[in-house]
């Protein structure tokens, strides 16, 4: 189990919150923290195993392990709760990339110019710390596009269960769907495979050059503002808080020219994303701190910023849609359909 431990600690606080949207055994008591290392050590050891302890002491306290007692030796033993079970890689619903990515120094670097940021004219922080835009970096870093893409395929895992099983309704009468920005195509297979609909994966000529195709899933390499291939339905999943609302409104304008649309049949924008102050989430504190933390992000490396649901009203209306209809099944995100 991989772990870090740094100021930007929303990156952890994604998989407590992600906890909430769907069910984990309490604990793993076969499987303690020190074993999963490929050892069973008696963590009263003091002198070998002092920094450990105490390494796990703060994550029991921060919601990421719990303490058992061994009985009659009384030894310590750790063992995964919902929340870390998240983040071990070999789980299914494993969020280890999405945390190792937003915890990667690549993208921490930024925090660091916060002030030099201030002070002069780039649009983020990232463009300060690297001189570039942070796709213009993942185009040129191999490294850098395989951990992102890696950590969006992650962060699809969750969501697509969920939208699958309780947001079926949103895919009757389609047949065809193109997913703008979808990366590896995990979640346009997945529709694909539950709703038997022809699925297209549109993101950057770098990102879908080896995804592989089938016969009811292909890519296409392009530019979203440019022009989107047409179809019943266009899906965004966490694409439109990356761009500024300039930018947001012309992707939609795009999404609204590629729908497919008669008068029997009226086709449709599905976004999936995070909805600042959601009514249902507004007691939870935890939530907000991660909305919070998530809108700083998208300051510092795009520009961009999470909204509320009367700001995403407002920037569907500017860009000339007549409706949407919001779906918050999602935990701090949520399905919104969006009607020409």
């Amino acid at each position: 189990m991989e772990l870090g431990i740094q100021p930007h600690g929303h990156a952890l606080e994604m998989c407590r919150s992600a906890k909430h949207t769907r069910r984990y055994p309490q604990t793993r008591p076969t499987h303690d923290c020190v074993r999963a290392c490929g050892r069973t050590t008696d963590l009263t050891d003091k002198v070998r195993l002092c920094p450990l302890s105490r390494l796990m002491r703060v994550l029991v306290h921060s919601g990421f392990s719990e303490e058992r007692r061994l009985e009659p030796s009384d030894q310590t033993r750790y063992v995964l709760n919902c929340a870390s079970e998240l983040l071990v890689k070999d789980s299914s619903f494993s969020s280890a990339p999405t945390v190792l990515t937003m915890l990667d120094p690549s993208l921490t670097k930024p925090c660091n110019f916060l002030k030099a940021w201030y002070l002069n004219n780039d649009r983020t922080t990232f463009e300060t710390a690297y001189g570039m835009k942070v796709w213009e970096y993942a185009g040129q870093d191999p490294k850098f596009n395989q951990l992102f893409n890696d950590a969006m395929a992650s962060d699809s895992q969750l969501p697509v269960t969920l939208v699958t099983n309780e947001c079926a309704s949103v895919f009757e009468g389609i047949n065809s769907l193109v997913d703008v920005g979808g990366g590896t195509g995990l979640m346009a297979k997945a529709i694909a495979d539950a709703f038997s609909l022809e699925c297209t994966v549109f993101d950057l000529p770098h990102v879908v050059a080896d995804l592989p195709g089938s016969h009811d899933l292909k890519s296409v390499g392009g530019d979203r503002f440019e022009g989107i291939p047409p179809a019943d339905a266009i899906m965004l999943k966490l694409v439109l808080h990356d761009w500024n609302d300039e930018d947001f409104i012309q992707i939609l304008k795009q999404c609204k020219s590629a729908i497919s649309s008669t008068e029997a049949k009226a086709g449709k924008v599905i976004i999936v994303e995070t909805v600042m102050e959601n009514h249902k989430n507004a007691k939870d504190e935890k939530f907000l701190e991660l909305e919070l933390a998530l809108d700083m992000t998208m300051m510092m490396a795009y520009a961009a910023r999470e909204s509320t649901e009367n700001e995403w009203a407002k920037l569907f209306s500017d860009a000339g849609f007549g409706g949407y209809k919001m779906h918050p099944v999602l935990g701090f995100r949520s399905l919104i359909e969006v009607y020409p």
